[in-house]
């Protein structure tokens, strides 16, 4: 079946143009993808076509309402138009040279006019880039070897971050993924989220030779959990306490939570600061800022190396930059947080009203539903969650055009194209969607 895109259909569409993509893919690509959660959705991946405001469109003609938004970047929405115009002028200028452009200048500054604990930034490519940057300069400047984490927070597929918790006695993480030494993974501690205890406990034994903890202020990588009252507040002082610093991973949330990300959001302040996503408006992108001491000792003027032919990569940075200049100068943070609210309180009537057990956890701009009894406050009760009636619900909602990340452990976006008739369109599919799940 042949559908046109301006058909605009949202359900009962066969898949055939993305199961021949896929076909061909697994041909070629590890599992038929680039990124593993890519390949949860069932059958097969569909395969976009195109993106524009609040939808994507697939290959097959199908209208998705898209609440993943590229994991996190997209905040203004596809393709918008301030952005586009900004990369069609410069890419038509070229777009690498190996030498300094004044965008990244730019960029910088206005990273450190909106983060208060940042003085000086250092362009990479990705978040995953950024915290290993981050870890290294920790362990330069403090001259300690181990860092502390904490169960649940992803900061990339590095080594020293793939660590899971290992043994309660004595802290150590161990690999939580194959082809990642033990002898790497024991120089990673590992606490638990919003418990300040298990931190002191660790610190207590193992602190004289923690160079960093390492967090991110809101667990987006395992739902959205947010930080508990004071938590931020604590890390800071226990880091203080022990002579570690303290990396605050606002890939994910720096300028999702506004100008200032979490930091400005809770008030709480970080040695070091890890972001991506929205400061390269989508397109690849990392960064580490810091106070002027720490990040001297970066090369070129310290020991601590980096270095890369793509950082500071100039269609990056100017796309970056038109993002913040919309964030700066609009109400798109007005829309995105008005439309993140009205689902969160939406999707909690929906399902209250059906009598399933759930939480929905919100932050401005991101939410996540659990289905699950009781407070979601970190890895563990994330883990009780029904993460199979999760993934029908993911299920129905592509049927009916909206498309939620596929796994229970992401979360949900939304942007400035998501208006409020985008976010009723998609209500009215969410309360279809759980009528579905009560006939199964």
């Amino acid at each position: 079946m042949k559908i046109k895109l301006n058909d605009m259909a949202t359900s009962g569409i066969l898949m055939s143009e993305s199961s021949k993509l896929y076909e061909e893919a697994m041909k070629v690509l590890v599992g038929g993808v680039n990124s593993p959660v890519r390949a949860a959705i069932r059958p097969y991946p569909f395969f976009v076509r195109e993106g524009k405001g609040p939808y994507i469109f697939t290959v097959d003609g199908q209208r998705l309402i898209d609440y993943v938004l590229g994991y996190g970047p997209l905040i203004l929405g596809h393709a918008p138009e301030p952005v586009v115009k900004r990369v069609m002028e410069y890419i038509n200028r070229g777009w690498l040279y190996g030498a300094p452009t004044e965008i990244e200048v730019a960029l910088a500054k206005k990273i450190v006019s909106h983060f208060p604990s940042i003085k000086k930034v250092r362009f990479v490519n990705s978040g995953g880039e950024a915290v290993a940057t981050a870890i290294r300069l920790a362990r330069g400047y403090t001259k300690r070897r181990k860092i502390l984490k904490f169960e649940g927070c992803y900061h990339g597929a590095i080594d020293y971050v793939l660590v899971k918790a290992g043994s309660a006695a004595a802290h150590f993480g161990t690999p939580s993924s194959a082809g990642v030494p033990e002898d790497v993974a024991k120089l990673t501690l590992v606490a638990r989220y919003n418990d300040l205890d298990s931190v002191e406990r660790v610190m207590r034994s193992e602190g004289n030779d923690v160079a960093a903890i390492i967090v991110e202020p809101v667990m987006a990588n395992y739902g959205v959990i947010p930080p508990r009252e004071g938590f931020l507040k604590g890390l800071r002082e226990i880091a203080d306490k022990y002579g570690a610093l303290l990396i605050f991973d606002e890939v994910v949330t720096g300028y999702r939570l506004g100008l200032g990300g979490a930091q400005r959001y809770y008030g709480v302040s970080a040695d070091i600061t890890t972001l991506g996503k929205i400061i390269g408006g989508g397109f690849p992108v990392g960064a580490v800022g810091a106070r002027d001491e720490i990040m001297d000792l970066l090369s070129p003027r310290g020991p601590v190396f980096n270095a890369g032919t793509f950082n500071g990569h100039p269609i990056s940075m100017i796309a970056g930059l038109a993002t913040i200049d919309v964030l700066e100068t609009t109400n798109a943070y007005d829309i995105a947080i008005s439309a993140s609210r009205r689902l969160a309180e939406g999707i909690n009537d929906v399902l209250s009203r059906s009598g399933i057990d759930h939480v929905v956890n919100w932050v401005p701009t991101m939410l996540q539903v659990f289905f699950t009894k009781g407070e979601v406050i970190d890895h563990e009760t994330a883990g009780k969650s029904d993460t199979k009636l999760y993934l029908r619900l993911h299920e129905e909602l592509l049927k009916r055009g909206v498309f939620i990340a596929p796994s229970q452990f992401e979360a949900m976006f939304t942007s400035s194209s998501h208006t409020s008739d985008v976010v009723e369109e998609t209500l009215r599919q969410i309360e279809d969607s759980v009528k579905a799940l009560k006939q199964v």
